[in-house]
Parts: structure tokens; sequence; C-alpha cells
């Protein structure tokens, strides 16, 4: 017997990836990416927003890994922050036929629709409570356009389908990627009615959980079994752990990390606006075991022999849960696009063998990237002469 699951967020709050630890499955495939389907117009755009009033958290206690609800909405649903939140969802919404709101909690979702009509716009709210052709009347008028705003708690994040919406309000601040995903993902549908659907992130979920081409996976709890977190030395390249103050191979000195701005930014929901294009004429892999005996394939991209960047990138093909399994994914599609042909399931010396391979392969014709600091995020390749 095969199982196979169907999921749009493959990781679980407190678990990390459904293919790790006791898993039923053992395996993630993506056939395809969200960008991709963005691209090809079967999925609408996001717009993200930064708004210039932020929900803060201070104070909020978690259990299992998430905000506790009621000490949540009393730092969030205040008459203060209220009437910040819906004066901007008002200006920024002018030109949006369709909004919805994801309130803290059920009180909050009220007093959000509350302000709403007082401003004049057409607003309903949606409860677990609320009773089923009730519910069943707000959502048919939401879709049809009757009522231009609903809001809600922890109801319309699964399930729910309006293509029409074209402006999504985050005021639920929320540790979990998979529901900061699925509060993002109503505003995904196509319609003939908009070019792309406004996020508006009072919350700051974009900056904690990344571009929903790219969000990052939940940590998973536990006795510390999981993969940890890792940088690279420069000057070695040996991966150490991200707490490391100075290599351990090479003892030299990681550059203190710069402390975040506590201001908004405009951080990108798409993921796309950043990396830029760097045309590759060659490169250069070698294999190399890590201090912790894991195998790792470094790629370094060129455009001439005396270029000013040369983009490196590290492949941890030898470590084990989904950071080896997307590695190892990863390589199989370069070997495929640049026509070299080996099984990489076998020992250690395949690598080896693999990276002399590569070096006599064709490049892409040009990368995107993005500059992290000291190191570099590659974000595509192309075997292409076509930028």
């Amino acid at each position: 017997m095969r199982i196979v699951g169907l999921t749009a967020s493959p990781y679980r709050l407190g678990h990390g990836y459904i293919t790790e630890g006791d898993a039923i499955f053992d395996a993630l495939l993506e056939p395809v990416q969200i960008k991709e389907l963005i691209d090809d117009g079967f999925l609408s755009k996001l717009k993200s927003k930064n708004t210039a009033f932020h929900l803060g958290t201070e104070g909020v206690k978690k259990r299992g890994g998430e905000f506790i609800e009621s000490q949540l909405q009393k730092a969030v649903d205040s008459e203060p922050n209220n009437f910040s939140v819906v004066n901007e969802i008002l200006e920024h919404g002018k030109d949006r036929n369709s909004w919805l709101i994801f309130c803290t909690g059920v009180d909050h979702s009220y007093h959000i629709r509350d302000l709403l009509r007082e401003n004049g716009i057409v607003c309903e709210t949606v409860t677990g409570k609320t009773p089923p052709k009730e519910r069943d009347q707000i959502l048919a008028d939401f879709k049809s356009g009757k009522i231009r705003a609903v809001t809600n708690a922890n109801v319309l994040t699964t399930g729910f389908d309006n293509p029409r919406i074209d402006l999504i309000a985050l005021l639920r601040p929320t540790m979990s990627p998979g529901l900061y995903y699925q509060m993002v993902g109503r505003g995904l549908r196509i319609d003939t009615s908009k070019e792309d659907c406004k996020i508006l992130d009072f919350a700051g979920a974009v900056a904690q959980h990344g571009p929903v081409t790219d969000i990052l996976p939940p940590e998973k709890k536990g006795e510390g079994t999981g993969e940890a977190p890792v940088k690279v030395c420069e000057k070695c390249h040996e991966i150490v752990h991200l707490s490391a103050k100075i290599c351990p191979a090479c003892l030299e000195p990681f550059p203190e990390p710069e402390k975040p701005d506590i201001r908004l930014h405009d951080d990108d929901i798409m993921g796309i606006d950043k990396a830029k294009p760097m045309e590759v004429d060659s490169w250069h892999w070698h294999a190399r075991n890590s201090k912790r005996g894991q195998m790792m394939l470094v790629a370094k991209y060129r455009k001439g022999l005396f270029s000013a960047e040369q983009p490196v990138e590290y492949f941890c093909v030898g470590y084990d849960g989904f950071t080896g399994e997307r590695a190892r994914r990863e390589i199989a599609v370069i070997c495929q696009k640049s026509g070299v042909q080996i099984d990489i399931t076998g020992s250690h010396g395949r690598w080896f063998e693999l990276a002399k391979k590569l070096n006599d392969a064709t490049p892409p014709s040009f990368i995107r990237y993005e500059k992290n600091g000291k190191f570099y995020d590659i974000k595509g390749r192309a075997w292409t002469s076509q930028k």
C-alpha cells in the first residue's frame, strides 16, 4: 500500500514538516510551486502593504506554541487600536471591492465590524456561533458583492472560497506559518474583477513567517532532535551552529549580528522584489564534509574570471530530514538541466564524482540572487539566454 497526502501547507505548529519524526509521510514532493502558479496565471498576485500602525503582542503568553487567544484579544482589541486599524483599512480599501478581515476573537470581530459600519461600509461578522442559515446568507451576499466586508475570528481560514476578495487585513498575530498562509491564501483565487489582492499586515506576519512563496516552517517541539539552525564560515566554509561566535575549525570570529530595526519595513509578501539577475559563463563545484561528517556540495557562479561578485551556493545533500531532502531535489533538477546523468542515492563518494561531472557540464545562462549579509541566496537558475 502507498499513501499520498495532498496539502498546501506541509507543516504544523510545534511539529515542523509533516515528513519529520514519527510521521505517516516520509517524503515531500512539490511538482509545482506557488510562484509558478502565480506567474502562469492560475493564482492571483498578492500585494503586501506594511501599515503605519502595528499591533503588538507584548506580555501575551503562549500555549502549545501559539498565543493564548484570550490574552491576545485583550492586548489587541482596544478602542485606540481599532480606531487606528479601521482608518487605515478605509484608506487602503478605497479602490477595493471585497474585504476580508481576520481578528483575534469574537468580540474583536464585532468591534471592527461596528466601526466599519459607522464609516458607511456594509460589513457583517461570521463566528463559530453564527447560525448556519445566517452564515450561508452572509457569505452568499459577500460573494455577490452586496456585502463589502466580512470580519471573522478563526472561521474563514479554510474551506472558504470567494475569488472576488481583493483586500485582506491581518489583525491577528500568530506563531503559526500554516495559519498565516491559510489567511493570505484566501486572496490567491483569480477573478476578472481584480488584478491582485492587497494584504494589510497589521500583525507583522510577513516579516515573521516570510513571503508566501517561501514560508519559513515552524520549529519542532521536543528535545532538540531536529536540524539545528546553521551558518557558514566565510573563511573556511565550515557549517556551524547559528549561535557560534567563533568558527571552531579556523577560529575566525563571526561578525556581530546587526540588531533588527524595530521600525516596520516594506516586507515583500511575494518574495520576488530584491533578487537581481547575473549572467553566468562558468561555475565551479566541489564536495566536502562538514565538521560533523555530513556531505555538502558547493557551487560558485562566475561571469568572467575577475567578476566582482561570485555567488556561492551550498547544498546540504548529506543532511537528514527536509534540509537534505530539499538539497538533493535541487541537485537532481540541476543535473537534469545541465545534462548530467548520475545516481545520487549512493555513498559519499558519489557526491565527489558528481562535483567533477558538474564542473564539465553546462552552467545556467544566468541566476537570480540576493545578497544576504556576506552570503548569497540563489533564487533561481535558467539554462537559457533569455532573462
